[in-house]
């Protein structure tokens, strides 16, 4: 471990501090050149833009960008850090959406005292980009802040560690519901956690099928019930009425288990529980809630998920976001709606579904994938999720409307 801790170290120190850089797309190296990226000749794009605020897109990079923008109140796992401390994981997520979707990002660190000047700020300098990808904001201030943003901006606002986990967690447990044998409409489901990803990941399975009254939520104080009187707006949308108080209640017959809270927190006794077939959705990180060893060991009808690359079914959100993003970038999108959400989590389902190709197989070092126990939902390194899920978005933004720009032809072929 201190090895990787002094890798991972070297990693972003070295050979220059940092992990992005700005890269020049025209050329630069005569007066003439220079004459026209700067003085005199930026005053004509410039004269369009004032005639027409379109034009924006036409002459700047406003349309590949998007701004990774956190106060760095809940950074990964580890918590409050601040600002600058999340400036790593910004600056990590800013060279996924090139590596993956060929998206500029810059990475943004707000120091604020309220949700209102975060929001003012955020809100203040929307317009330089074409997206705005929010992260490691903590519950329930995301939420809040998410929501004014998306009115106050016309541009999409997505809070990844919301509904990218959500979209890729529906995508593999709605797999692994087939592969149990199992309808999403009758599924009994228990959820660990109350927070952003938690809440989230609910709205959306429902959103996709599963019933609010078949869902159990527990927060540190058990379940969220309906004569509970200390649960925020947001976890009262998941007061079930149920005589159920504790985890044990809540796992006994249930079809699925879904951990967004903390590490060891289901015990093999608990899986034991489950119905016949179980699902067990395990994500934190980077300690799960139980170990897939031990689960597995308790229950061999079983299916395991994690949000480690270290074992089968990792759900781990560059699956979604930079493909999103990408979707709704190319059709000049205003918003990232439910339909754009869920047609993300069908397209990536569906993939898992295709056979692998070598390619991906070598990336993953392993000699054999197919759709089953152990392999629900695609590998980040599968280059066909770009074309798949943004084509997919871009559709579903035209369809409902939120799109400024028709499919480009031959989108992603």
């Amino acid at each position: 471990m201190t090895d990787f801790r002094q890798q991972a170290l070297d990693y972003h120190a070295l050979p220059k501090p940092g992990k992005i850089s700005v890269e020049l797309t025209t050329p630069a190296e005569t007066s003439e050149d220079l004459s026209l990226a700067y003085s005199p000749g930026v005053a004509e794009p410039c004269r369009e833009i004032a005639e027409n605020p379109d034009n924006v897109y036409k002459y700047t990079a406003k349309g590949n960008t998007v701004a990774v923008i956190s106060n760095g109140t809940a950074v990964l796992g580890l918590g409050n850090l601040g600002p600058m401390a999340s400036k790593p994981v910004m600056e990590g997520k800013a060279l996924l959406f090139k590596r993956f979707a060929n998206i500029d990002s810059f990475d943004i660190e707000v120091k604020h005292k309220t949700v209102e000047e975060f929001v003012n700020t955020v809100a203040n300098i929307a317009d330089s980009f074409g997206g705005i990808n929010l992260e490691d904001i903590k519950a329930p201030e995301c939420f809040a802040i998410e929501k004014a943003l998306i009115e106050r901006c016309k541009i999409p606002v997505f809070h990844d560690d919301q509904h990218g986990t959500a979209i890729v967690t529906a995508a593999g447990l709605m797999n692994a519901l087939d592969i149990q044998g199992k309808d999403i409409n009758q599924a009994n489901i228990v959820c660990l956690g109350a927070g952003a990803a938690a809440i989230a990941c609910m709205e959306l399975l429902i959103k996709c099928g599963a019933q609010r009254e078949k869902i159990y939520m527990l927060d540190s104080k058990g379940i969220v019930h309906t004569r509970r009187d200390d649960l925020n707006e947001y976890k009262k949308l998941f007061a079930n009425n149920t005589d159920k108080r504790t985890l044990d209640d809540a796992i006994t017959g249930a079809d699925v288990f879904v951990g967004v809270s903390g590490p060891n927190l289901l015990s093999a006794e608990q899986v034991k529980l489950m119905a016949d077939n179980p699902i067990v959705f395990a994500c934190s990180n980077p300690d799960p809630e139980i170990k897939p060893e031990l689960a597995l060991a308790a229950r061999s009808d079983l299916i395991m998920a994690t949000g480690r690359s270290d074992y089968p079914n990792q759900v781990n959100n560059v699956l979604c976001f930079p493909f999103i993003f990408r979707g709704a970038l190319d059709v000049r999108a205003r918003t990232i709606n439910d339909e754009m959400k869920v047609a993300a989590v069908h397209a990536i389902r569906a993939l898992a579904k295709e056979p692998v190709p070598a390619e991906v197989l070598a990336a993953s070092g392993t000699a054999e994938l197919t759709f089953g126990k152990d392999y629900i939902i695609p590998k980040p390194m599968d280059s066909r999720l770009c074309a798949a899920v943004a084509k997919a978005v871009a559709q579903a933004a035209i369809d409902s409307g939120v799109a400024a720009l028709e499919m480009p032809e031959n989108y992603m072929e």
